[in-house]
């Protein structure tokens, strides 16, 4: 080194040899540091690479390193379980966590590629950008960091092999990494070239041997292709999602607070964490689980839809706010041509929080209510697309069953939905919207209630959740037309057997009619008798009596005591006083409206039959089981008769007769009878009505008489299980039911033991 100023050379440097040696030294130093660092970024443990100091994993001055994972991603442990076997397995894959905005895709992802690194796994993470350049770019740094070799970067870089496989060629020798693409929403645009993701040749492939892990809103297999593991994420559970509440402020509440607000916010990730940072800063206004659901009802907008600034300009910030999470997928489509897919969820979001049959969704709704052209097709391409973001789902229905198809569903989040719906500009489009989905809601009944047999039981169960709105939005212009609409619809119900759904329209049906038409309207008594049947046939039957006596009252003072309606009123009040066990009471009053509706009505009449039908299973009640067998032996005759063989009132008054013979000692008969009540109830109502289960409960019980133990028991068996499914564990016939089953084990048991006991061996 020479001193520029004296021009003259140092002492030490006089000495050739010193400064020869130390040249020497410095040069094998330096060499054995740069082979050392490659083989450190090349050298495979027995597990795997060696990890890699967080600060080399860079690449074009953007950070690879995995988001800090700041909270515990609750109620994913499942999942995180699948991505974690197939990072600790012996080979490689690729895995893509799938679902809607908001689900926590980027945190499940986090969290998963945090254990990885626990478990010395070297991670990668990489924010797809929307540029196949970048994320090349991207790849190729990740796989140098792995190994891949600069001369073979280097002959890709002069195009004497594709960059691409020169990447995936060195992925597929280098075991234990974890590399993470996140937000991968237009995987269409992945590239290279233009070749779909599932084909396995661009950027995207499962052939590593370490894992790649992409998050993405596209939850369609067809995607992705067969040889990834999709991972679909769902709402969180309401338990998990109130523990997640709880890590946010945990002096917010109790966890039943906690977990309330978790159901109210639809167990959304994003919305749930929106919840817990609000409450947890100490200057907001809510600070507790409670308060917060509360102001939701008057403050939604602002507490969880509320505007970001930087949102539309970013998608990185509309990410993170609920209301924006959704318009980045619904913007995408839009740009992939899927034009009516906003339309459609702004459509659907105007319905009730329950699934929608998606034969309501026609191009002649959409095309009225928006002004858009519509076709069968592009409603169709909207509602995939919805789908394949997550927006909607389809959840699986169950038909009739014995031919009769499941009917197709659409259903939004709840949080989707109310979001949406306040996201519309108002006053319009949605009074033009809300009038357009109600004639087609009144045009879906009077299709579904003219459907033959059971065909449009599915249906009009789906319909039943979204005419209490039209009926409200309706009533003050046009009463009459709506509650005829709603009547058809719970009409169908009764026959079909859902009493919930029937009594949800009998109730708002009533409400409306007491409210505009006043307690004393004709109309106003066949609405309260009507909602007295359907709690009748949910038993409540101290309710159904107290309205019956109530309607009696009313309708012997204003039309008289031999008006139609007086006598059907009546003739309900003597059955639910025979449910609540009046079977006195029940048997006079019966009689008496047998004797006034022949007079009145003639002996043919619908009325005059039911009436005589209820008689006879009062007396047969009483004990009067002679008198009974013939009042019902002569109402078959004649229902057959006037309705033919398959009515529902020739089976009851069928129904009635085997039930009376089997307490005469006629079993053999009573169980034919009711073997063949059953048979045609099956066929014509289905093997999940109220009715079948009642001639079901009627065999098993004449099976039981003719000793026929174990044919009783397991039919027994089997109504208990569909009673519970059907009418819920508490409904009077399922306690019944579980009853005759007791009550059929205890025989068969007793006579195994007489059985085993005349077996004994005779002692001498």
């Amino acid at each position: 080194m020479t001193n520029y100023v004296t021009a003259e050379l140092p002492e030490w440097a006089e000495n050739g040899v010193l400064v020869w040696s130390a040249f020497g030294a410095l040069a094998v130093v330096s060499l054995g540091l740069f082979f050392w660092e490659r083989r450190l970024a090349a050298w495979p443990q027995d597990d795997g690479v060696r990890p890699v100091p967080l600060g080399r994993i860079a690449a074009g001055g953007h950070s690879m390193n995995p988001p800090t994972v700041s909270a515990r991603a609750r109620g994913r442990e499942a999942e995180l379980e699948r991505i974690g076997t197939l990072v600790r397995g012996p080979g490689g894959g690729m895995v893509v966590v799938c679902g809607a905005g908001g689900m926590g895709k980027t945190t499940l992802a986090a969290e998963a590629a945090a254990r990885a690194r626990a478990e010395g796994r070297v991670v990668v993470w990489i924010r797809w950008r929307d540029d196949p350049a970048q994320l090349g770019q991207d790849l190729a740094q990740a796989a140098h960091i792995l190994g891949l070799p600069e001369d073979r970067l280097e002959e890709a870089r002069t195009g004497r092999v594709s960059l691409v496989d020169a990447v995936w060629e060195h992925l597929a020798t280098v075991k234990g990494w974890v590399i993470v693409v996140d937000n991968v929403d237009t995987p269409t645009r992945i590239g290279p070239g233009s070749g779909p993701p599932a084909a396995y040749r661009g950027w995207l492939r499962p052939h590593g041997a370490g894992v790649l892990l992409v998050t993405s809103r596209d939850t369609s297999p067809q995607t992705w292709g067969p040889d990834t593991d999709l991972i679909h994420l769902q709402p969180l559970a309401d338990n998990a999602g109130g523990a997640a509440l709880l890590d946010a402020a945990p002096h917010a509440g109790t966890e039943a607070e906690a977990e309330a607000l978790a159901v109210r916010l639809g167990g959304l990730p994003l919305a749930l964490n929106a919840a817990g940072t609000y409450l947890s800063v100490s200057t907001s206004r809510h600070r507790t689980f409670s308060a917060y659901q509360y102001a939701l009802e008057a403050e939604f907008a602002d507490l969880l839809g509320a505007e970001h600034p930087g949102a539309a300009a970013d998608p990185a910030v509309a990410r993170r706010v609920v209301r924006h999470t959704w318009d980045l997928s619904l913007d995408q489509l839009h740009q992939d041509g899927y034009t009516l897919a906003r339309p459609v969820l702004q459509l659907l979001a105007l319905l009730e929080p329950a699934p929608v049959p998606r034969t309501l969704m026609t191009p002649e709704l959409v095309t009225e209510a928006t002004g858009l052209p519509a076709t069968a097709a592009s409603v169709d391409a909207a509602l995939a697309g919805l789908h394949q973001y997550g927006l909607i789902h389809t959840p699986g229905a169950d038909g009739p069953g014995d031919g009769v198809p499941p009917v197709n569903q659409l259903q939004l989040h709840p949080l989707v939905r109310e979001v949406t719906a306040h996201t519309l500009t108002r006053p319009e489009p949605t009074d033009t919207w809300l009038a357009a989905i109600d004639e087609h809601l009144a045009r879906a009944v009077e299709a579904t209630t003219s459907m033959p047999g059971r065909t449009g039981w599915p249906t009009a169960r789906l319909l039943a959740l979204h005419l209490r709105s039209h009926l409200d939005r309706r009533a003050q212009r046009g009463l009459t037309t709506a509650v005829g609409t709603l009547d058809r619809l719970a009409d169908a119900l009764n026959n079909a057997g859902a009493a919930p759904e029937e009594l949800l329209l009998r109730r708002h049906v009533l409400d409306a009619e007491t409210r505009l038409l006043g307690p004393d309207h004709p109309d106003t008594f066949s609405s309260r008798n009507n909602l007295a049947n359907a709690l009748d046939r949910l038993g409540e039957y101290q309710q159904a009596a107290d309205l019956h006596r109530q309607n009696v009252a009313d309708r012997e003072r204003i039309l008289g005591p031999d008006h139609p309606g007086t006598l059907s009123s009546r003739n309900n009040l003597a059955n639910a006083l025979s449910e609540l066990g009046e079977y006195q009471q029940a048997a006079d009053i019966s009689r008496q409206n047998v004797a006034d509706r022949e007079r009145v009505l003639g002996p043919d009449h619908p009325g005059t039959l039911s009436s005589r039908n209820n008689l006879a299973a009062t007396l047969s009640e009483l004990g009067e089981y002679q008198q009974a067998a013939d009042i019902s032996r002569q109402n078959v005759a004649d229902t057959e008769r006037l309705y033919g063989p398959d009515h529902p009132h020739t089976l009851g008054s069928r129904n009635n007769l085997a039930a009376t013979l089997n307490s005469l000692g006629e079993h053999q008969q009573a169980a034919d009878l009711h073997r063949q009540n059953l048979t045609d109830r099956e066929r014509i109502l289905g093997p999940d009505h109220p009715d079948t289960f009642s001639s079901r409960n009627n065999l098993a019980n004449a099976l039981h008489d003719l000793g026929e133990h174990q044919q009783s028991a397991e039919l027994h068996q089997r109504n208990l299980t569909d009673r519970e499914r059907i009418l819920g564990p508490d409904h009077p016939d399922t306690l019944t039911t579980r009853n005759n089953l007791a009550n059929a084990r205890a025989r068969l048991a007793e006579v195994g033991r007489r059985r085993r006991w005349w077996q004994l061996p005779r002692r001498g």
